[in-house]
């Protein structure tokens, strides 16, 4: 595979924040999976009127969330694809209580948005028998032993990874399909104090850099 250039990284602001945490932000971005949108096309997918989204698509274009394709443009007519960046928010300690709420929403949004399309895309395998993609549904639950530091790392090196499969329409395969990657890392609730915890007969030690895969 050609070895493609990370997006530019840029910060949320807060402003661009809150207008992440609306529920439409996901809608547009759903319709941009598949490619460039207008005012009109956008308008009919959603069944908003095209003043909508003319509005939602400006804001986003203002913030950087989306770019104009001007090799589209006929006259007055405007089409938007993604903008290629890589997102960034402050540390959580720098953020203020808006910030964090808001970044907090914005999260339980896109999970709470991302299962129910994960499971309505199991339902749809049940009916797409022989086709190639049939299997590719791939989930995986792992744990692992890290440091906070480590951890960081290990995010990084997943948006590396991610970054090396992001292509300009020009170099995406015709049979390449939009996938979404959801990734998601918590500190494991520390176990309840139990007697036989107590008492040190608690499960063996598990082996040095091993991690369980379900």
């Amino acid at each position: 595979m050609e070895k493609q250039e990370r997006p530019k990284g840029r910060v949320l602001s807060l402003e661009a924040a809150r207008l992440m945490a609306r529920p439409a932000r996901l809608q547009i971005q759903q319709q941009l999976r598949h490619g460039p949108v207008n005012a009109t096309t956008l308008a009919r997918a959603l069944g908003w009127s095209t003043g909508l989204t003319s509005y939602h698509l400006r804001q986003l274009a203002k913030h950087g969330f989306v770019e104009e394709v001007p090799e589209l443009a006929r006259g007055r007519e405007r089409w938007w694809r993604s903008a290629r960046v890589d997102w960034r928010v402050p540390p959580r300690e720098e953020q203020n209580p808006e910030m964090r709420a808001l970044l907090d929403q914005m999260v339980r949004l896109d999970l709470a948005t991302d299962l129910e399309e994960f499971a309505a895309a199991q339902l749809r395998l049940d009916d797409t028998a022989g086709e190639k993609w049939v299997d590719q549904l791939p989930y995986s639950r792992g744990f692992i032993e890290v440091t906070a530091g480590e951890l960081t790392e290990f995010f990084e090196e997943y948006l590396k990874l991610l970054s090396r499969y992001r292509r300009t329409p020009a170099a995406t395969p015709p049979d390449a399909r939009p996938v979404v990657a959801n990734f998601l890392a918590y500190p494991a609730p520390a176990p309840q104090v139990t007697d036989t915890a107590a008492a040190g007969t608690a499960a063996p030690e598990r082996q040095e850099g091993a991690a369980d895969e379900e």
